[in-house]
């Protein structure tokens, strides 16, 4: 496979997007399985073995299983977890827990990463209101993901919606990332920054975009497991992503459930479920 790149990023044809948008279905899918088996009392190893089931199923291979030695299919990141929590047998969900639910996959060499917030149960109403507001902000950031622009109009946007919207942290030592024939590549997108600056944005690249925001402080700590990264003040977290394709036609979400190339911002399909071509 040949690849083409500009400063280190690199750029798929239209044929390796289709090849893309393959591993995408299979998260999004995965993810709404995942989605619609959360509830209290399940615990986080059991999400794992459903989305290796799924995976597999779709004849596709995790990204994550043994990515520098990570131990599961999934990250599961219970309330003031923010991202690479470890699924385990002993965590168990209960009612007013919120979650995110991290999954890779890669068919034909190829990489999608989408990520999911949601609540186990009826929960805080303040809490809803951060996992809405930080999906809000990833849309925005992909509304950004057109050619002739620049990767800090990306991150502009994503900073500018969650500022608007509320008191929050807003985590800036994890980004997103470039993605195609790795899971992580160039460049790195983070998630605040300023419009008109950073690499220009080309039809033919792909980015992870993923805001995650807290409901206190911004400051960070990893456990002595070396993957679940927490709030330093205790305070809950939420997180979103998904794979975006930069196409001439503009951005082309390929963890969407949609077969539209760019789904309107105030929806997540693989969240809310029921017909993605619905509404």
């Amino acid at each position: 496979m040949r690849l083409r790149r500009d400063r280190a990023i690199e750029i798929k044809t239209p044929e390796e997007f289709d090849r893309m948008r393959a591993a995408g279905l299979v998260v999004a899918r995965t993810l709404r399985v995942l989605a619609d088996s959360v509830r209290p009392g399940i615990s986080t190893a059991e999400l794992d073995a459903i989305a290796a089931r799924e995976i597999a199923s779709a004849g596709a291979e995790p990204s994550f299983l043994g990515y520098y030695g990570y131990p599961a299919v999934i990250c599961t990141s219970v309330n003031e977890e923010i991202v690479h929590g470890i699924p385990s047998p002993e965590r168990r969900l209960e009612a007013g827990d919120i979650i995110s639910i991290d999954c890779g996959a890669i068919v034909d060499g190829w990489h999608g990463d989408a990520a999911i917030s949601l609540g186990v149960g009826e929960i805080d109403p303040a809490d809803q209101a951060m996992l809405d507001d930080c999906a809000a902000a990833l849309w925005a950031g992909i509304a950004q993901a057109r050619p002739e622009n620049r990767l800090g109009d990306i991150s502009h946007a994503v900073e500018r919606s969650v500022r608007g919207a509320g008191q929050y942290g807003l985590i800036r030592e994890y980004t997103g990332h470039g993605i195609g024939t790795a899971m992580h590549m160039d460049p790195p997108v983070p998630n605040f920054g300023t419009a008109g600056q950073g690499p220009r944005l080309r039809a033919g690249m792909a980015l992870a975009i993923e805001p995650m925001i807290t409901r206190g402080g911004e400051r960070t700590v990893e456990l002595a497991d070396g993957w679940t990264v927490v709030t330093l003040d205790g305070s809950r977290a939420a997180h979103f992503e998904h794979t975006v394709a930069i196409t001439a036609a503009g951005p082309w979400v390929l963890t969407d459930l949609s077969e539209r190339k760019v789904p309107p911002p105030d929806r997540v399909t693989f969240v809310t479920g029921g017909d993605p071509d619905a509404g």
